[in-house]
Parts: C-alpha cells; sequence; structure tokens
C-alpha cells in the first residue's frame, strides 16, 4: 500500500516538474522499495542512496524529495537516486 503511494506520488511529482522517472523498471522498484522501506522503519521516505545520521533535523535534508535533487536533474541529467531524470538524458 505506502509502495503504491509513492510510486504514485513520484509518478506525479516527476510530471509536473516535467521529469520522468528512471526508464529502467528494475532499477526504478529499487527505489521505491527503499523509499518504501525507509516510510516503514522510519516514517519518512528517506532517500535509499543518501545515509541518515539519526538527528530528524539534519536528516529532513534527505526526505525525499532531497534538497539536492532539483540541482543533480537540471547538471547531471537525474537525481542521485536515479529516481527522476530529464526527459533529453541520455541512458
Amino acid at each position: 500500500m505506502i509502495g503504491e503511494k509513492i510510486r504514485r506520488w513520484t509518478r506525479t511529482y516527476a510530471a509536473e516538474h516535467g521529469w520522468i522517472l528512471n526508464p529502467d523498471s528494475r532499477a526504478l522498484d529499487i527505489v521505491i522499495r527503499g523509499l518504501t522501506r525507509n516510510c516503514k522503519k522510519f516514517g519518512h521516505p528517506y532517500c535509499p542512496c543518501r545515509l541518515r545520521s539519526g538527528d530528524p533535523e539534519k536528516d529532513r535534508d534527505i526526505v525525499c524529495p532531497c534538497i539536492f535533487h532539483e540541482d543533480e536533474v537540471r547538471d547531471e541529467g537525474n537525481c542521485h537516486c536515479r529516481l527522476f531524470f530529464r526527459p533529453d538524458k541520455d541512458e
């Protein structure tokens, strides 16, 4: 249930920004599972590609979408987790 909610949210969020989700469905599923696991375990969908410090104040920066994602998508074509992609990014 949580996983499907996260998947729907990521799809909507990507579309709102003119991005796409990772076109590799296997890689996308891994990130969605990581977000789901973190949500269930820690109460927030922490970015599965970044290390939590355990300090909720500091870790707020890595709740998906993390504070880094927009710059990463703009500069590199995708975020660090490879969840969000610019549609023009060559794989």
